[in-house]
Parts: C-alpha cells; sequence; structure tokens
C-alpha cells in the first residue's frame, strides 16, 4: 500500500470522536446522595400541627402514670381572654355553659362514641379541642391520711366554662349535628349548648354580643348628668306627723 494511503487511512481514524450523549432511556432513580439531601432538608421544615405523632392521642397522652400530678384548678378568664370559647375549624360546636370542671377520658371517649353512632353514613369531621393530660390518683377505700397520693386511676381533662370541646364539620344537615350535640351532652357532666361558627365570644359569663370588651373593663358606666333628677328635700314637718308605735 503506498504511503500516502496509510496516512489518509489514519487521519480518518483520527478524526473520529466518541458520542457522550446516551442512547439508552434515562434512569428515573433518584441518586442515593439527592434523596438524603432532601430527607435532611425537610427536617427542618415545622409541620403543621405543633404536637409530635409519637404523644399519644386526645384521650391518652404519652406520658408516664407514675409521674405524680397535681390536681390544679381549671382556667378562669379574669383578664378579658375569650379563648377557647368560639367556633374555630369546623361549622358547629358543643360549650359547656354552668361551670368548669375535669371530665374524664372515658366520658368523652362516650360523647364521641356517640355522635359517631348518630351520624353513621354521613360525610364530616370532627374537631378535638381538648386533650386528657391530666393524671387522676385515688386511693383505697379506709385509708388513713398520711399514707401517699395514691396510684394511677385514668385520665382526664381541665375544662373551663363557656368552653368548646368537639367541633364538627362537614355535608350534614343542622338540625342533624343538633341533635348529634344533644345526645352527646346527655352522656357529659354539666349542660351544654350548640353553637354555630360566627357566634360572638364569651368572656366568664357574659357573652360579647351588643358589648364590647372595653364596656366590660369600665369600673362604672358614665351617667349623663341631665338624666339625673334631684331628690327631694325632707321637711321636720313629716316626721312630727309620724305616730309613735308605742301609744294606744
Amino acid at each position: 500500500m503506498p504511503p500516502n494511503g496509510s496516512s489518509c487511512l489514519a487521519g480518518a481514524l483520527r478524526s473520529l470522536r466518541i458520542s457522550h450523549t446516551p442512547t439508552a432511556r434515562p434512569s428515573i432513580i433518584p441518586n442515593a446522595s439527592v434523596v438524603s439531601r432532601k430527607i435532611q432538608s425537610s427536617q427542618n421544615v415545622r409541620l403543621f400541627s405543633a404536637t409530635a405523632s409519637v404523644a399519644g392521642n386526645w384521650l391518652e397522652p404519652n406520658l408516664n402514670r407514675k409521674d405524680k400530678m397535681m390536681k390544679g384548678r381549671c382556667r378562669v378568664a379574669t383578664g378579658g381572654s375569650t379563648k377557647g370559647t368560639t367556633v374555630m375549624w369546623g361549622d358547629y360546636g358543643l360549650r359547656m355553659t354552668d361551670h368548669h370542671r375535669r371530665i374524664s377520658s372515658q366520658q368523652l371517649k362516650v360523647a364521641e362514641d356517640t355522635i359517631k353512632q348518630r351520624l353513621r353514613g354521613q360525610k364530616y369531621r370532627l374537631y378535638k379541642r381538648v386533650c386528657c393530660n391530666i393524671g387522676v390518683f385515688v386511693s383505697g377505700n379506709e385509708i388513713r391520711m398520711g399514707k401517699g397520693k395514691g396510684s394511677f386511676d385514668h385520665w382526664a381533662a381541665r375544662v373551663a366554662v363557656n368552653q368548646i370541646i368537639i367541633e364538627l364539620r362537614g355535608m350534614v344537615h343542622e338540625q342533624v349535628v343538633r341533635d348529634a350535640f344533644r345526645l352527646a351532652g346527655n352522656k357529659l357532666p354539666g349542660q351544654w349548648e350548640f353553637v354555630k361558627k360566627g357566634e360572638p365570644p364569651i368572656v366568664g359569663i357574659t357573652k360579647l354580643d351588643g358589648i364590647t370588651l372595653e364596656d366590660l373593663k369600665r369600673p362604672r358606666r358614665k351617667i349623663a348628668a341631665e338624666s339625673l333628677e334631684p331628690s327631694p328635700p325632707q321637711t321636720l314637718g313629716s316626721e312630727s306627723q309620724r305616730t309613735p308605735l308605742d301609744l294606744p
């Protein structure tokens, strides 16, 4: 073969380039480093609920039953707070009206089952506004004083006056929800009322319907001077005309 022919063949081979474009279908499986980076970044994002998922449910928290708890007292809104007296997430609610008390988890469970039994087959969602995070410790009968606090008996929740414990939202008629909440209120201690979303809040036992919180904070109401009428002066003649009781 002549030398010029070999040089031409070598130049043709040298001009060939291997293409790096993938001819096969790209893989849809992400890289392990990318997955780990996504998982690490999602841990810093705050979830919707501030309560951890391992904290139990609303009837039994994930707390140690051996830790003694004080009996305590229910919250009293002395500073004008209206927290927990209005419907927030649902359309209807069940509110206590008579007096603050401590409600056990068994009673709340029976009320929840009563509502579910009445609304069977309906599309709705329940929202619980209280949590049984108070442990109740009971001693046996005929035990003298000074023998300890006692053993764990059940979980309970402190419910303040005019506080909503259950809310409901869904494709359910109002009269049906009223009947379900009426049956649930009969299972719970105390007196309960049916409330709807948009109703005015309550401060203590006073409903803010037509009255503002500033009016309640005033020590005295201002009375116009024109509306006051002076009292008539007492005369001595009227006292002399009185007949003594000891005379016949």
